[in-house]
This record gives C-alpha cells, structure tokens and sequence, in this order.
C-alpha cells in the first residue's frame, strides 16, 4: 500500500510510538499476557488507522474534457444553487463532498485549466457539515478557468478533527483533470462551485470517489467569471 508524502513522518512516528508502548507494557508494567496481547492488538488497530488515513491509492482516473470530476472521496451531501459571495457574487450550483476518517483525504483536480485564484483564510474549527463552516472555517479557496473559458472553484475547508490542510496550487499553474491538488488531514470538506446550466450527476447521500466519479458536465457555454 502506497503512504502518500503528507503521511510519510506521521507513519514512521505513529510506528516508533506504538512499538514503544508494546515494549513499554511489556517490560515496565509487566502486564499479564492476556492484558499485554489486548493491549498490543489496541495499538496495532490504532497504527492501521493511521496508516489507512494516509493511503494513496493507485487508480485509473477519469478523462473527459466537458465533465467535473470529484475533487475527493466522501459522501455528497449538498447539492442546490447558492449565491457564492467570496469571488463570482452570482448564483451557481454548489456540490458538497463529506470526507470522513475513513475515506482517502488526497484530493484531486476536477478539470483541466489554470490556477487563476488562491486565496487561505484562516477560520474556526466547527464540524465540517455545520452550514456555516464553509464561511466560518479555516479553508483554502481555489479558482480555476477551462480552456474553454468557464471558471469554477474548489473549497478545501478545515473540520473539528482536521487540523491541516495542504494546498498544491498557485496562480497561474496549468492543471490537469486529476492530478493532485492537496491534501486535507484528519477529515473534513470540499466544496465545488460550478456555472449554472452545469448537468449534475450526483445527489445527497451518494458515495463518491475523488479522480473518478463524474460529478456533472459543464454548460456549453458560461458567464461565470471572476
């Protein structure tokens, strides 16, 4: 299983301290067998979580040049118009992706384009479904524009339990439809905000995975700009 870069130190040191513990309870407190082999299967449970958080799954990504690929793996759970009032000002459809601790937290570009907003807004830690969280939150703002012309952006937003999240666009970088664009760690939210007219796929309560699932089309033609 591949360990994906932000997770690298985070695995080495979950597995120095879990050793340690096992050797620790072991030859310190001299712990009955039974209670030493629990507790050893306690630590080895609490390691494989660490390490499933961190995976990066090797996939065959999607392709397709008028389609809005998820941008991570979760469960949607908005999908409506809204009036997004950071960048466009104007109604657009807004999609909501859940990410929890079980889910791969490496998120991905929706389309091809540039990079032609970045903005970080450092912000509370509320619960990544609380309706304010998207506003209120620490949160990375991405805007990026087709080929053809259509903007679109991607939200990365901080939860109660994600305390980190890693970004790995700038402005004016050429991207490609599911390459990397970051990584949030310990669970949260990526929101996406695309042009209205934008046939959508998905609904609240799908299960969707980042790179692969098709999320919606674009319009054949657009005035959402920044």
């Amino acid at each position: 299983m591949k360990i994906h870069k932000e997770g690298r130190k985070i695995v080495a040191l979950a597995a120095l301290i879990t050793l340690g513990l096992a050797a620790g309870s072991y030859w310190l407190f001299a712990l009955p067998q039974w209670m030493f082999c629990m507790a050893c299967l306690l630590l080895l449970v609490l390691f494989t979580g660490v390490v499933l958080f961190f995976r990066s799954p090797k996939r065959q990504l999607s392709r397709d040049d008028r389609a809005i690929i998820s941008p991570a793996d979760g469960k949607v759970i908005m999908v409506g118009e809204t009036i997004e009032e950071e960048v466009f000002d104007r109604a657009v459809q807004k999609l909501s992706i859940f990410m929890s601790p079980l889910n791969v937290h490496l998120n991905r570009v929706p389309a091809d384009g540039k990079v032609v907003l970045y903005r970080y807004h450092p912000g509370k830690y509320l619960v990544a479904w609380h309706p304010k969280s998207s506003r209120l939150n620490e949160r990375n703002t991405i805007v990026f524009e087709t080929p053809g012309g259509i903007r679109f952006l991607v939200r990365q937003i901080a939860g109660m339990v994600a305390r980190r999240i890693v970004c790995y666009c700038h402005e004016g970088k050429q991207v490609r439809q599911g390459e990397e664009l970051g990584f949030i760690k310990f669970g949260s939210r990526v929101d996406l905000y695309i042009p209205l007219g934008s046939t959508i796929h998905v609904k609240p309560g799908d299960h969707v995975k980042g790179g692969i699932t098709t999320l919606a089309h674009f319009p054949s033609s657009s005035k959402s700009r920044v």
